[in-house]
């Protein structure tokens, strides 16, 4: 590895999250929750953060109105560690908002896009690449701006010598542009999709039917499943699976980011599919015993948890 350094373009906004239990709205009813957090949220944030606990040096790309959810943000990322140089104040923007409500074992989503559209090529530095060895971004479908152009931005980094990856989202028009997600997969290292959203996008019924529907020119595609763990498909179409971690959470909010963050610090450091997995699932386990996605990883907890789960019982 030439350097331990990770760039992510991506989308920037606040979670506003709700937990407790009957957390669904009901119409003309009030309801009372358990707990409430304003949080840094957005997948390529998170992500980013999660690869600063870990040792990773990072710099985010990114654009957020120039409010008070903006400079939140921005604020959150550096006292995480996540280098901030690259995102721009937009005075003509809202920054975004994701209303989050969990109980627990999952959640439900609503979001205000403001700025997490945003994202454009020219806010990305011709250098940003020097000394880099991963790029990787989150939201594939709501960052608009960008979805023309990340093949090429791959395409790019690929032949700068690093690594890519990203992590799709759920499509809210459910149309899921299959054809530019089939361009950009040409130049993915480590694609990170949800069982749900790879079902979605590739038109299967099962995770393991998806070797027979994946584009041949591609690299592993790593599915989070949640409580079943996940399982990595191999460019030559291999299986891994891994076991998720046991624990009893408190808000997935994130878990899938912080799965990134573990699967892209493993294989950095050249750790095996099956341990990468390990690895991942114990990260996504970590960051749901606490409210909110961001910060809730960092090394020396990760590795006395992981010591825990190695253990025989």
């Amino acid at each position: 590895m030439k350097s331990s350094k990770v760039i992510v373009i991506g989308e920037l906004n606040v979670d506003l999250i709700f937990a407790g239990t009957g957390i669904r709205p009901e119409p003309n009813r009030e309801k009372l929750v358990d707990e409430f957090r304003l949080a840094l949220g957005s997948s390529s944030a998170i992500t980013a953060a999660g690869l600063a606990g870990l040792g990773l040096e990072v710099e985010l790309v990114s654009i957020v109105g120039d409010d008070e959810f903006g400079r939140f943000c921005i604020n959150e990322l550096a006292g995480y560690g996540v280098g901030v140089g690259n995102i721009k104040l937009d005075g003509s923007l809202r920054t975004g908002v994701t209303l989050s409500l969990t109980d627990g074992s999952d959640r439900s989503l609503l979001t205000y896009l403001g700025s997490i559209a945003s994202v454009t090529p020219d806010l990305i530095p011709a250098s940003l690449f020097e000394g880099a060895s991963h790029v990787h971004f989150g939201s594939f479908y709501l960052q608009e701006g960008m979805r023309p152009h990340w093949a090429e931005l791959f395409r790019r980094a690929k032949e700068a010598g690093l690594t890519t990856s990203f992590d799709v989202g759920w499509d809210p028009s459910e149309q899921w542009d299959r054809e530019r997600l089939k361009e950009l997969l040409a130049w993915t290292d480590w694609f990170l999709p949800s069982e749900e959203e790879a079902l979605a996008i590739f038109e299967c019924s099962d995770v393991k039917e998806l070797v027979e529907h994946l584009p041949q020119r591609r690299g592993y595609v790593a599915v989070k499943r949640g409580s079943a763990g996940a399982l990595v498909i191999g460019p030559d179409g291999s299986l891994t699976e891994g076991k998720a971690v046991k624990v009893v959470p408190v808000d997935t909010t994130g878990a899938g980011d912080s799965f990134n963050a573990g699967w892209i610090t493993a294989r950095l450091s050249g750790k095996s599919d099956s341990e990468a997995l390990f690895y991942a699932n114990a990260c996504g386990a970590l960051s749901t015993l606490r409210i909110g996605g961001a910060g809730s990883l960092n090394l020396q907890d990760l590795n006395r948890f992981c010591e825990a789960e190695r253990q025989p019982e």
